[in-house]
């Protein structure tokens, strides 16, 4: 564990914290031409190897920098440059790192053994279930349910809020109730509750205020229900 470590912090020095924004804007202008971009992904590798403290993994430093160079490149190449890109981006660095992490350990045949103790695991499997039913189903159910108020709120004029912000408010707030049931922490709840509760106050001198209040409360209290419901199932069958 601790050669993983070393890489990925190896990575996070390389694609953070040696890279200025003017450094970036060059490689977004010239791409392959970019002087930097080679730098980058040299430096990628060889800190690699540095931090591994061992030249005789000299050829872990050659695939972290070759495939540090095209992954930044197949990024540049993408003209809307957005959080997805950036995560997926990420994900293929950090991809990248972990089979040199099992090339160096010559894990590779651990690998579908531990797949096996994780699917085999009741407690593993139901956390992982949990979080996909309150982050996907759930948030479709809620929406279907309380779709007629929205409409209703939206046609009184509903105050301007982020695009799709209410739906991501509902998955983070699902997933902290999940994780605080689970976890045996109910009476976070009660914190995270009163957080919202402040967060949504609405001025009553607002025209809709009431009608907005009513829907958020009803959409919030469902959806607090639901994941404590499938929390508290989660510890009964898998703990």
């Amino acid at each position: 564990m601790n050669i993983l470590l070393q890489l990925l912090l190896a990575h996070v020095i390389t694609d953070f914290a040696l890279q200025s924004q003017k450094l970036i804007d060059h490689k977004k202008k010239y791409r392959a031409r970019s002087w930097f971009l080679w730098v980058h992904a040299l430096l990628a590798g060889v800190l690699s190897v540095l931090f591994l403290m061992d030249i005789k993994y000299w050829y872990v430093g050659l695939i972290i920098s070759i495939t540090h160079f095209f992954i930044d490149l197949w990024k540049l190449h993408k003209n809307n440059d957005n959080l997805k890109y950036f995560l997926l981006d990420q994900l293929f660095h950090i991809l990248i790192i972990i089979v040199s992490w099992l090339l160096v350990i010559n894990g590779f045949k651990e690998v579908l053994p531990l797949f096996k103790t994780v699917l085999q695991s009741n407690q593993i499997v139901g956390i992982i279930l949990g979080y996909i039913l309150v982050i996907f189903p759930v948030g479709f159910i809620i929406g279907r349910a309380t779709q007629r108020w929205r409409k209703e709120v939206e046609v009184a004029g509903e105050e301007a809020s982020l695009e799709k912000a209410g739906r991501y408010i509902g998955i983070f707030e699902r997933i902290l109730v999940f994780t605080f049931v689970v976890t045996n922490q109910m009476a976070a709840i009660g914190f995270l509750i009163a957080a919202k509760s402040i967060l949504r106050f609405s001025n009553k001198e607002e025209v809709n205020a009431r009608k907005q209040t009513e829907y958020v409360l009803i959409g919030t209290l469902m959806s607090f229900s639901i994941s404590i419901v499938i929390g508290i199932l989660v510890r009964v069958v898998s703990f």
